[in-house]
């Protein structure tokens, strides 16, 4: 994060609408698929260069243009201009630290979501996708190629699926949804970690467990971070503002916004099973001191009588007649061992050992 804002520091003084990529720096080569649809056939392209793309004449009524790899701004650029795409809009599509949102510009809308990746269940990465919905056209910006959209591809090249049948407006509901369902992945694996940590913390707390419990939480704020303000966009859409989505699309549209309450929920829950774990680390580690320190209490209680006899036989006068008498020392020990004896039933009746 602070990586970031160092970065936005660059667009200090620069005029509105100035591109200029924010983000991980990247040198991968920058692709655009281009996937045009019908109820009877559909039709999909990669090109390398923008220029290919805008002088396909096979570009019909329904288009899904969608391009991995922002980090070249000439490119987004021209595809700006191309679609007449405000500058505005474009400057916030190379800013990977924007806050998921959603704009009405009338022709189309504009919206930022963050997708959550989970790799190998062993940690988790957010990516932004940017999303412009037009009347008869959709052009998805992401950062990197992980060929998240793959399945809805696959559902686009069936012909009994509903995205071909159905507007635009349908496909943007698929990818919103696509992206909600990431969420859940990443769900199942903060819980499992939760899970784990939960176990070290009880079983066994070392004190390497509080900096584990300090990644989880920076982990559980940025997604929180990431997914709570797509909440907002979903319920926009629900309400129907937007002449861009049908009356049809927008039932679907509120079935996402009831998975969106289920993903805030468990994170809410998460986040608060997260926090208290230090207060749950802290309390066991006071709980197993105490154990030690009651252990050791009670050894050094059950000495203390014995330590009294042994002070007393061991002082230095001339006329004790326990000194010459022949059955002295065992009686003795005997005797400190009855005491020890007695000692330790008490404590166990009295449930203290």
């Amino acid at each position: 994060m602070p990586g970031q804002y160092k970065q936005i520091t660059k667009k200090v003084g620069l005029p509105p609408g100035t591109l200029l990529h924010i983000g991980s720096t990247r040198s991968e080569k920058v692709k655009i698929r281009m996937l045009c649809y019908s109820s009877e056939h559909w039709n999909e392209k990669e090109f390398d260069k923008v220029d290919e793309l805008l002088e396909n004449e096979s570009i019909t009524d329904k288009c899904w243009i969608h391009i991995s790899g922002i980090h070249v701004v000439s490119m987004i650029e021209k595809i700006g201009a191309a679609f007449q795409i405000h500058s505005l809009v474009l400057e916030d599509i190379v800013n990977t630290n924007q806050r998921p949102k959603i704009e009405d510009n009338k022709e189309y809308l504009y919206i930022i979501v963050k997708m959550i990746h989970c790799y190998d269940n062993k940690n988790i990465d957010f990516e932004q996708v940017s999303l412009i919905v037009g009347s008869n056209y959709i052009l998805s910006f992401q950062e990197n190629d992980n060929d998240t959209f793959a399945k809805i591809r696959e559902r686009m090249k069936g012909t009994t699926g509903k995205i071909r049948s159905k507007g635009v407006d349908y496909l943007a509901y698929a990818l919103l949804d696509c992206i909600v369902d990431n969420y859940y992945v990443a769900l199942e694996y903060l819980g499992d970690k939760i899970e784990v940590l939960e176990n070290k913390i009880i079983v066994h707390p070392q004190p390497k467990v509080i900096k584990e419990i300090h990644t989880l939480k920076n982990e559980m704020l940025f997604v929180r971070k990431a997914v709570w303000p797509l909440r907002e966009i979903i319920n926009a859409l629900s309400r129907g503002d937007s002449v861009l989505f049908t009356k049809d699309t927008l039932i679907y549209i509120r079935d996402v916004y009831d998975h969106m309450i289920q993903v805030i929920d468990s994170i809410e829950m998460y986040r608060d099973m997260v926090t208290g774990m230090l207060d749950l680390y802290l309390s066991n580690v006071s709980f197993k001191t105490n154990e030690v320190m009651k252990v050791l209490t009670i050894i050094a209680t059950i000495f203390i009588p014995l330590t009294f006899i042994v002070g007393l036989y061991g002082m230095n006068f001339k006329y004790m007649p326990e000194l010459e008498w022949k059955w002295g020392y065992p009686v003795i020990l005997l005797f400190m061992a009855f005491i020890s004896g007695c000692m330790i039933v008490y404590f166990r009746r009295k449930k203290w050992m």
